[in-house]
């Protein structure tokens, strides 16, 4: 089924180099099985790039499928933060969307294409941030929305989002990895999705990655093309997303150079470093990490990411839980609220200049995925003050004069 909203654009297949026509169901190769990637059709493309109106990820409509009705709430637009301690560093905040993470990017398109193609409702897999963002969207559209999440592994924040937006709550043992392999099973049949009345949205659906891409067209908006850019990785297709946005830019002529990507991971669940480093495949059985969202042991979108990588001439890189945390805090530090799995991006940054892999003269951009509240329970755990308990406004006067007001939740 051809779609006219995706008109400008071919789905061609990375691996064998298989080309279909655009369409909202074909998501994997019919010959060989690889995920496709939805490639514009230069030919096909008039932007003006100095001349755009509008703001957020709709100001990039025409680098983006096109619908007569958009489910917007104003989505993108985040803010690129200089930080004090190391200033050719800056943060990407993307816990400013609307639900409190990068995800709303995909959603305004993954729930545009699904309210055209009027199905009952979208269902997705989730470790927690896509699920509120399926269920905010899905509500604005009118729609269903069907969440499968691991019991017990998602974050309080992000469950009771999804709680509030009406999404129906199917809870799965085992992790991410098997609540996602529930949805494909059950909604994809031979690479299609035709017959499903529940649109699937996970990033193993191109159309909804095109709204991830917009995070590169904002950081050249505003800054330029930066050297390096750190994200962290858990299913893979953010960093996918995000350097395909600037390939397309470069492909444009709007850019003549390529920022290189660093991918990074936690280290108890590592599959892409794993495999980048030639141990094995890009698979790990019991994924075990503090940062819930990154909690993935077999990335459904491995090769995407490995190919953002490679192409771009950067890595991937580990860091530990501790690392995470205290990443964590430094940001907080810098008035920065971040859930721990953003924070591997300055953890990773923190560890490349460590190693001497990068140089602090170097400008580099971290993607903060989500807000500090979307794992609150965490972030109390992690914090390093101490509790003090008063009775009195004598007793805070006190306090305040010795200069050790610490407070502890």
């Amino acid at each position: 089924m051809q779609l006219k909203p995706l008109s400008k654009y071919a789905l061609k297949c990375p691996r064998c180099g298989y080309e279909v026509e655009p369409s909202p169901y074909i998501m994997r190769c019919p010959r060989c099985g690889e995920l496709l990637d939805a490639l514009l059709i230069a030919e096909k493309i008039k932007i003006r790039w100095g001349e755009l109106r509008g703001r957020g990820v709709w100001r990039y409509r025409d680098l983006l499928p096109e619908f007569k009705n958009v489910v917007t709430m104003g989505e993108g637009s985040t803010p690129l933060i200089r930080l004090r301690a190391y200033p050719n560093a800056y943060v990407k905040f993307e816990g400013a969307n609307p639900t409190g993470s990068f995800k709303d990017r995909g959603m305004t398109v993954g729930v545009s294409l699904a309210s055209s193609l009027r199905v009952r409702g979208v269902i997705v897999a989730s470790t927690g941030n896509t699920a509120a963002s399926a269920a905010a969207y899905s509500a604005r559209a009118g729609i269903d929305c069907m969440v499968v999440l691991p019991k017990g592994g998602v974050a309080k924040g992000k469950l009771g989002q999804a709680i509030l937006h009406g999404a129906r709550i199917v809870e799965v043992p085992g992790t991410f990895d098997n609540a996602l392999e529930y949805v494909l099973s059950t909604v994809l049949e031979s690479g299609s999705a035709g017959n499903a009345s529940y649109y699937p949205l996970n990033s193993i659906n191109q159309w909804r990655l095109e709204g991830q891409k917009t995070i590169a067209y904002e950081i050249v908006e505003e800054g330029g093309v930066p050297d390096y850019v750190f994200v962290p990785v858990g299913n893979g297709g953010n960093i996918y997303a995000i350097w395909k946005g600037f390939r397309e830019l470069m492909e444009l002529n709007i850019i003549d150079k390529m920022p290189k990507m660093i991918g990074v991971q936690a280290s108890g669940a590592a599959p892409l470093v794993k495999y980048w480093r030639g141990l094995g495949e890009a698979k790990v059985d019991k994924p075990s990490t503090v940062a819930s969202a990154i909690r993935i042991g077999k990335p459904v979108n491995w090769f995407r990411a490995y190919r953002a990588v490679k192409y771009s001439g950067g890595t991937f890189i580990d860091v530990s839980d501790d690392e995470i945390l205290a990443a964590q805090r430094i940001l907080g530090k810098e008035g920065i609220g971040v859930e721990p799995a953003s924070a591997a991006s300055l953890a990773g940054y923190l560890k490349a200049l460590n190693s001497g892999l990068i140089n602090v003269k170097d400008k580099v951009v971290l993607i903060a995925t989500g807000h500090a509240l979307k794992d609150p329970d965490t972030l109390l755990l992690s914090s390093d003050n101490n509790a003090i308990s008063i009775s009195s406004i004598n007793e805070l006067k006190a306090l305040i004069i010795n200069g050790n007001v610490k407070i502890k939740y």
